[in-house]
C-alpha cells in the first residue's frame, strides 16, 4: 500500500491511477489518511469491485449463509446429480447431424 500526499496526487493523478491498478494508494491530507485511490486493470476488475460493494448483493449473500446455517441448503451431492442429469438430457436432445451437401448434387 502506497501513501501519497493529496498535493502530489492532484499534480500527478494519471500516474497514481496507474499505480492504483496494482495496489491501493492511500491519499493523505496533513499526514493523515483522507481517502483511497483504487484502480482497475480491466473491465472484469471493475465489475468485481462493484459486485463486492453492492449492498443488494451483500444482503443476498448474508441471507443465503443464514439459510444454510438454518439447514435449508441443498446438499452438494444433489447439485451434482442435477447437473449430470441436465447434461445427459441436453446430449440426448440434440437433433441428428447431417453430412454437408456437395455443390451440384441434389
Amino acid at each position: 500500500m502506497k501513501k501519497v500526499a493529496l498535493a502530489k496526487v492532484k499534480d500527478h493523478l494519471s500516474e497514481y491511477l496507474r499505480d492504483a491498478a496494482k495496489e491501493e494508494v492511500v491519499i493523505t491530507r496533513h499526514g493523515r489518511p483522507a481517502g483511497v485511490l483504487i484502480g482497475f486493470e480491466s473491465e472484469d476488475d471493475w465489475f468485481e469491485y462493484r459486485l463486492e460493494n453492492d449492498p443488494r448483493f451483500l444482503k443476498r449473500i448474508a441471507q443465503a449463509q443464514a439459510s444454510i446455517r438454518a439447514g435449508r441448503g441443498i446438499p452438494w451431492e444433489d447439485v451434482q446429480v442435477d447437473s449430470e442429469a441436465a447434461a445427459e438430457f441436453k446430449a440426448s436432445d440434440k437433433p441428428p447431424t447431417r453430412g454437408r451437401r456437395r455443390p451440384g448434387k441434389t
